[in-house]
């Protein structure tokens, strides 16, 4: 009984592990500080410049 309740579980787990690898990630790629400023200052710099057009 033992040796089997542990193979079924290594069975589950590699199952588990595959299934994970295959689903799509579900957290956003990372933005650094620098990066996200910048793209702060631009769609200030578009505002401004649609407001004066």
């Amino acid at each position: 009984m033992n040796r089997q309740k542990k193979i079924k579980q290594l069975l589950k787990a590699h199952a588990k592990k595959a299934s994970a690898k295959l689903a799509p990630p579900n957290k956003s790629n990372y933005i650094s500080k620098a990066d996200r400023l910048k793209l702060a200052a631009e769609a200030n710099q578009d505002l401004i410049v649609s407001s004066d057009g």
